[in-house]
């Protein structure tokens, strides 16, 4: 009997994992293999080069300006976690209306990326869009370029970020809040605690390991994220824009240099290694379960 179950779990996963092996496990072995090529994506045939791949990522200016753009782009994940965090608080009191609002704030997390870069590429349109109208009507002459600037197209890109994700972890912060035992929060209202103290000492710690895996799985997703920005600036304006996984896209597929986009490919994936690993080790600190 346990064997006849076995074999029926077995039947049950069998089609994921046939898609895992498909698409995932023999593309990046085949990617680890091109990685040492010259392989073209119009040509039939290549070459084994070593490691002149990996010496030209090094020397690779490009590399290091989206990189650079990476880590800029990342800094929006803690942000939309946090704000996250306080909307969920208030949407989980007797707020009114507060099913409508869930839905409008988890609304944009459903919509097509192509159609939120189209929706923010008009609002931040420099001289007729209504930000900078609204700011030049608060009285700022000047108010910044947003995404046809150098200076600020990746401060414009982190804006719409946070508002994408913003829905997706207010929901998963409302299961964990409503998790949390009323009695518990019964006495710490008895007990004198403030609204502060009951947010930041009980709401808090017991949602960690919530707090945890948003900052995981949203750290993993946005740096694999390159349709919303190739949507809004293609990586521009003059490359200021341009993160590891849109400069693998253009490497592979415009430029058809497939053996280095695979070196990229894996110094993205390294990239990814390392944020989780710290984030695996530093979460024994402030993650309570």
């Amino acid at each position: 009997m346990r064997k006849r179950q076995l074999w029926i779990g077995y039947a049950f996963i069998m089609p994921n994992l046939i898609g895992v092996l498909l698409f995932f496990i023999i593309p990046a072995l085949f990617s680890a293999v091109l990685m040492f090529t010259d392989w073209q994506f119009t040509s039939p045939t290549f070459h084994f080069v070593g490691f002149d791949n990996i010496k030209r990522l090094f020397s690779d200016e490009l590399f290091y300006i989206s990189l650079k753009n990476t880590v800029l782009f990342l800094a929006s994940v803690p942000v939309s976690v946090a704000l996250a965090f306080i909307v969920a608080v208030i949407l989980n009191r007797s707020v009114y209306m507060k099913t409508l609002l869930r839905a409008l704030y988890f609304m944009p997390y459903i919509t097509s990326g192509v159609a939120v870069a189209f929706v923010w590429m008009l609002l931040f349109q420099p001289k007729q869009g209504p930000i900078n109208s609204l700011l030049m009507n608060l009285g700022i002459a000047h108010p910044p370029g947003w995404l046809t600037s150098p200076d600020s197209v990746m401060g414009a890109v982190d804006i719409i970020w946070i508002w994408f994700m913003l829905g997706y972890n207010m929901i998963i912060y409302l299961a964990a809040l409503q998790e949390i035992s009323p009695e518990l929060m019964e006495a710490a209202k008895m007990d004198g605690a403030s609204v502060r103290q009951t947010v930041f000492r009980i709401m808090l710690p017991l949602v960690s390991p919530t707090t945890f895996m948003l900052l995981v799985t949203g750290l993993i997703m946005t740096i694999k994220t390159f349709g919303i920005i190739e949507a809004l600036t293609q990586g521009g304006p003059g490359n200021s824009s341009l993160i590891l996984s849109l400069y693998v896209y253009k490497t592979a597929f415009r430029y058809y240099e497939m053996g280095y986009a695979s070196t990229v490919s894996w110094a993205l994936f390294g990239v990814i290694l390392i944020i989780t690993a710290l984030q695996w080790f530093g979460q024994k600190k402030w993650v309570h379960d």
